[in-house]
């Protein structure tokens, strides 16, 4: 008997003995033996009668077992023996007349190299659609891109699915090849009637398209036409029908010559006609006696009833600005110049024999140029041009030279710069033959895009530059550093101390004598007893005079910015104590200015130096002021006489100076008095009574209460008043000091009730942020402000969220709500 088993129902021993994971694969070769082995160990049966009942069912009952993983190596040999099968079956086939190769394996075409596929078909170039789909899809976009795809001619499909019409045939393509299409774009049904789109964008460059079918005048709505890089000789008279063209591209073929017609296009607003072999631009052919009729302003229909209508221009291109007819063999005398587009921008003639022929046509052809009044770009390089054809009395003798020219490109011609700066001499434009207008004249230089900008960029910069400093000149007679041309030089910090001898010691001890002994010179000499009893020696600042040396230093540029009229001083720190004794029997200036970090000595020590800057020639123009943590001599110096000493200044920033509600006020000396008089004043009145044009102040981060916050004085501070020429605050900042309480603000928002504005009220910023406010008067909603500022203070109502979320507008609306 064979140990083979039959195929009877599997035991259930083989489930419980043998586990799938030890399974080997089944050999190709031998199926039946990797089938047979773990049956073979089979030793028992269950004899149980009551187990006889769960037995399995039948192979064909149970449901497949999956198939075990197969290594590399296995499935590899697997599909070569798949394929000797395949390829000992087709050959079999072909002995028996089966021609068909292997197109009845559905699943061996790539074990077979040779396989033929079932559809041969025009296989699909990536990332792109074929020339059959790309021409359906355009009747729903309007718009066909046929470019790079070798043809020898516009597909008559265009024609035929777009039209219904089919055009004739062309001498040069004497039978066009077919064109096919995908199963899922045959498939694809196309737009319905009303989604249909009219052709409006028709691009064919880079293909071999020889001649154009004459058909193309029926797409009546197309504006956009580029047939560059082809081999084009002629075009179609027809071609001059399509008026609704703007922009033209033929560059880069071998025309000849041009429909007449094509110059009486009405909304032609960019024609290409560079590197072809054009020898006549006769702008004014359509117009001429014998086309009488087409120089009206015709409307009619090109053929049949159904045909377009075309309507043409009554003038040469009225609408052309860009004109570029490049490397083609144009001269002078074929122009035809008396009939040039009025509103062209930018021409190139470059590289064509523009001199060959007539000589007298070449002036005439640059007069006629210099008349266009929209004439921005005009190029001429390597062109067969010279001096001959710019007269030395263009600019002169003409009533409009080129009004707007820009740029005048002579590369690599045989013009000269003195004969372009002769004939251009009348120009209204200043000229500067690089870049306002530019003329580039010689041999042509290659620079990159970057190279151009950036000299433009520096160019510009040295006149802002060179302008700046003549005004500062006449300004404030200072001297500034100017390099050879004109342009301001801003020194840096360590440059000055170089110049001044402070970068040892020894000079900065030096310094401080020096200023020591200018100021002893003015002042009369003080006595020893005087410099005992005081804990902190005089400083240069209150003695009667300021010197010449701190008013040269306030002009310097470091300091002043002439363009914008900002003076910033440094800032100073406060004095630091070294000693525990009430006197000091040190030499005055001695250490005090080197413990601030100071760099320039002879600047002014006090915190609003309004002594030695009244002083300067620019302190009537002055319209900035900012003197930030300026606190080593916290006080204010005032000269003799005067009350408004800055007319003009609109900005003062005084932050982080420690200011209180009065303020140390030192006066500039009367003659024959050994000291200044120092008495304390209020700092806003202060302030109104000096700046009356301010619109910007700032006193963040000082000492200041709600004393110093009166009616009257933010009344004479903000509101504008005609009869003391107070022009009104618009911008006040109060952040970081010690103000509880805003009645002062209270009171002038009741200016507000039952008027919706106040005429002298200019006030739009108000800034009370890290204060100790502990009430918010509803009456503020009243005022009408742009930013209102109110965090880190102390009061509870309202809460955060009212104007995290709105805002000042917000916040406002919450005030006049509990008013209500």
């Amino acid at each position: 008997m064979s140990r083979i088993p039959q195929p009877t129902p599997r035991p259930t021993v083989k489930t419980t003995l043998v586990p799938p994971a030890r399974s080997r694969a089944p050999s190709p070769s031998k199926p039946t033996a990797s089938v047979s082995s773990p049956r073979v160990r089979t030793k028992s049966v269950p004899k149980s009668p009551s187990k006889a009942v769960r037995r399995p069912l039948p192979v064909e009952n149970e449901p497949p077992v999956p198939k075990p993983t197969l290594s590399i190596k296995e499935a590899v040999a697997l599909k070569r023996a798949e394929a000797r099968k395949a390829i000992s079956t087709s050959s079999s086939r072909v002995g028996l007349g089966n021609s068909t190769g292997f197109g009845d394996f559905e699943n061996l075409e790539d074990a077979d190299p040779v396989a033929v596929k079932k559809n041969d078909e025009e296989a699909p170039e990536l990332g792109r659609w074929s020339v059959k789909e790309t021409i359906e899809r355009a009747r729903s976009t309007g718009a066909i891109n046929l470019s790079s795809r070798s043809l020898p001619c516009i597909p008559s499909a265009l024609f035929e699915i777009h039209l219904g019409v089919t055009p004739d045939t062309l001498k040069s393509v004497a039978s066009e090849p077919p064109i096919s299409t995908s199963t899922d774009a045959s498939k694809r049904e196309g737009p319905a009637w009303f989604e249909a789109q009219d052709l409006h964008v028709l691009k064919a460059w880079n293909n071999d398209i020889v001649e154009i079918q004459h058909e193309i005048s029926l797409f009546g709505s197309l504006k956009t036409i580029d047939l560059h890089q082809n081999r084009i000789v002629l075009l179609p008279d027809t071609f001059a029908d399509l008026t609704a063209l703007t922009i033209l591209d033929l560059s880069h073929n071998s025309l000849t010559a041009l429909p007449s017609n094509i110059f009486a296009l009405p909304n032609l607003t960019v024609m290409n006609l560079s590197h072809n072999a054009l020898n006549e631009l006769s702008f004014g052919a359509p117009f001429s006696s014998s086309s009488s009729r087409k120089a009206r302003n015709d409307t009619f229909s090109s053929g049949g009833f159904f045909g377009p209508v075309i309507t043409r221009a009554s003038s040469p291109l009225p609408r052309l600005s860009v004109l570029d007819a490049s490397h083609n063999k144009l001269t002078t005398s074929t122009i035809d110049h008396a009939n040039l587009p009025p509103l062209i921008t930018k021409a190139d003639f470059a590289a064509n024999p523009l001199a060959s022929g007539d000589s007298n046509s070449t002036p005439a052809f640059i007069r006629a140029l210099s008349h266009l009044e929209h004439l921005k770009e005009l190029h001429f390089e390597t062109a067969d041009i010279g001096d001959d054809a710019f007269a030395s009395d263009l600019s002169t003798s003409e009533r409009h030279c080129f009004p707007r020219l820009q740029i005048l490109d002579m590369g690599e011609t045989r013009a000269t710069l003195e004969g372009l700066q002769s004939a251009l001499s009348g120009l209204k434009q200043d000229i500067t033959y690089d870049f306002t207008t530019e003329v580039s004249v010689g041999k042509k230089v290659v620079r990159e895009a970057w190279e151009i900008e950036a000299e433009r960029r520096v160019k510009s910069r040295v006149s802002k530059s060179v302008t700046s400093t003549e005004n500062a000149q006449a300004g404030c007679g200072s001297k500034t550093d100017v390099d050879q041309n004109n342009a301001e030089v801003v020194k840096e910090a360590w440059e000055i101390e170089a110049e001044q001898g402070l970068l040892t010691e020894g000079g900065r001890r030096r310094a401080r004598a020096a200023v020591a002994m200018s100021a002893a010179d003015v002042a009369a000499p003080l006595k020893p007893s005087l410099l005992i009893g005081h804990g902190r020696p005089p400083t240069p600042a209150s003695t009667s005079q300021p010197s010449s040396s701190s008013s040269t230093s306030l002009g310097n540029p470091q300091y002043y910015h002439a363009t914008t009229q900002t003076l910033t001083l440094p800032p100073l720190s406060a004095p630091t104590k070294s000693h525990a004794r009430s006197f000091s029997l040190a030499t005055p200036f001695s250490s005090a200015p080197s413990s601030q970090g100071k760099t320039d000595f002879a600047l002014p020590t006090p915190t609003l130096p309004l002594v030695a800057i009244s002083a300067q020639s620019f302190a009537q123009t002055l319209k900035i002021l900012v003197l930030s943590n300026r606190k080593f001599d916290l006080c204010v110096s005032l000269p003799a006489t005067g009350e408004v000493l800055f007319p003009v200044l609109e900005e003062l920033v005084l932050d982080g100076c420690g200011f209180g509600d009065q303020v140390s006020v030192t006066h500039q000396a009367d003659t024959g008095t050994t000291t200044p008089s120092r008495s304390n004043d209020t700092l806003l009145p202060l302030l109104t009574r000096f700046f009356p044009s301010l619109r910007t102040l700032d006193l963040s981060y000082n000492a200041l209460t709600s004393v110093s916050l009166q009616q009257d004085v933010l009344s004479s501070l903000i509101l504008a008043d005609d009869s003391k020429s107070r022009k009104g605050l618009r911008h006040l900042r109060l952040r970081g000091n010690r103000i509880d309480e805003l009645n002062a603000f209270q009171g002038i928002a009741d200016l507000f009730k039952g008027n919706r504005s106040v005429p002298d009220w200019k006030l739009e910023e108000l800034d009370l942020r890290d204060n100790e406010i502990s009430k918010l008067p509803a009456e503020l909603g009243l005022l009408p402000l742009d930013v209102f500022l109110v965090d880190g203070n102390l009061f509870r109502i309202p809460q955060r969220r009212v104007w995290e979320r709105e805002g000042t507008r917000g916040l406002l609306s919450w005030l006049r709500g509990r008013l209500e």
